[in-house]
């Protein structure tokens, strides 16, 4: 068969070189078109819920949260294992499906479940589902170097301006902060106070909210001119927190100053993050969609940056703690000096031992034609250009490169002594 179809080839050496150009074209756009990532993603093919609960211990989140939900998840079509981890305030929920599942079925597939299960859960309390990306989607991080500004300044900028920046960006699942304070208004309560003037701290509570509020109107008209008419009462400083009444004795209205401090201050913090030991940061992690080409993300996000960055304030600027094309690009020219210093010792051997310039070129031409269809399988069967792959591509190269120099020596050993 193999002789037969040599023969062929012989014969029919146009067909063979438009095929061969063919496979070229198919192959470069193949390569143009693989994700490329720096290593392989191995990571299970799940669904997170996540459910916050503040305040509460793990037992309680045990039982009225995490409990509920795993029943309730079980018996989705396709669903490997149900993992759950309930911690202080928290509480997470993994839902592992087979791997040849598509992710955004799997996650429809559990909202589905989870409109059913919200019905078991305490009042007030929303389970929702984590980015759509994987283990390795942390692709980008960042810091905001600024020097004499406010952690607090820093974590609020990055909360309401950047990260809903770089959300737009093409294949970016989530922005997760991390750093700094998350400003709020904490109002610090006297109990001896409280009991004086006969308050309870619910009633503080509950006028609190309830003078943080905007309320609609109607349409007004006059004069042939329609006027809208709202009412804002959206709380914008500490001196409006403190004037907010709370009761009244003897025609005086008692106010929240009376009561308790208000002040600014910073949410409770689990940890800090520090830089080379040059003191704690504000910054973002980038996550990357499941599926995206991490290499294309990340070049989308840089050309971001510059945009987002016209925005800061003076002194701001953004600061790359992480960035995972570098390791791409070293992977990639990896790969390209390999084939290169093959291509160079396999033709300098081949013209040193044969000195036949035609011989050499047959295996020369084969190195580019079997990477380009390495990456035409990739592409069908879905594996990403990383490490693991280029590296198996490079030393299949080897392998194809020394079994050519053997049949072409062979050839040509056959052809001469025909001839002679």
């Amino acid at each position: 068969m193999i002789s037969n179809f040599i023969t062929w080839a012989l014969k029919n050496r146009i067909i063979v070189l438009l095929i061969a150009v063919g496979v070229t074209v198919y192959g470069i756009v193949a390569v143009k078109n693989t994700p490329v990532d720096a290593i392989p993603d191995l990571s299970e093919n799940q669904v997170i819920i996540f459910t916050e609960w503040m305040g509460r211990n793990p037992q309680i989140i045990e039982d009225q949260i995490t409990y509920p939900l795993v029943s309730n998840l079980q018996g989705i079509p396709k669903v490997k294992n149900i993992r759950a981890n309930s911690m202080f305030g928290m509480s997470f929920v993994f839902v592992i499906f087979d791997d040849d599942v598509d992710i955004y079925w799997a996650r429809t597939r559990v909202l589905e479940r989870l409109n059913y299960a919200q019905r078991l859960l305490p009042e007030g309390i929303t389970p929702t589902l984590g980015p759509d990306g994987t283990g390795l989607g942390h692709v980008y991080w960042y810091t905001l170097d600024a020097p004499g500004y406010d952690l607090g300044e820093l974590r609020a900028l990055q909360d309401w301006y950047v990260r809903f920046a770089l959300q737009t960006v093409d294949g970016v699942s989530e922005v997760s902060s991390f750093g700094g304070f998350q400003r709020q208004y904490q109002v610090v309560v006297d109990p001896n106070k409280l009991r004086y003037y006969g308050v309870t701290l619910m009633d503080l509570n509950e006028k609190i909210a309830a003078n943080n509020n905007d309320v609609g109107g109607r349409k007004f008209e006059q004069s042939d001119i329609g006027y809208i008419i709202k009412g804002s009462g959206y709380i914008k400083n500490i001196k409006e927190i403190e004037e907010i009444p709370l009761k009244t004795v003897n025609s005086t209205p008692i106010r929240v100053k009376d009561v308790a401090t208000v002040q600014m201050g910073g949410d409770l913090r689990l940890g800090i993050i520090d830089e080379n030991g040059q003191g704690e940061k504000v910054g973002g992690i980038v996550i990357m969609r499941y599926g995206e080409n991490a290499k294309d993300v990340i070049d989308r996000i840089k050309e971001k940056l510059p945009e987002i960055e016209k925005g800061l304030p003076v002194g701001v600027k953004f600061k790359t703690a992480y960035d995972r094309s570098d390791l791409i690009e070293a992977t990639i020219a990896t790969l390209k000096e390999a084939v290169i210093e093959e291509i160079i010792v396999v033709a300098i051997v081949l013209l040193i031992f044969l000195f036949h310039v035609r011989s050499a070129l047959i295996v020369i031409i084969t190195i580019p034609i079997s990477i380009l269809i390495s990456f035409i399988m990739m592409s069908w069967f879905g594996i990403t250009s990383n490490i693991m792959s280029l590296a198996g591509v490079a030393l299949a190269v080897g392998d194809l490169v020394d079994a050519g120099i053997v049949m072409v020596e062979n050839a040509l050993k056959s052809i001469s002594s025909e001839d002679e």
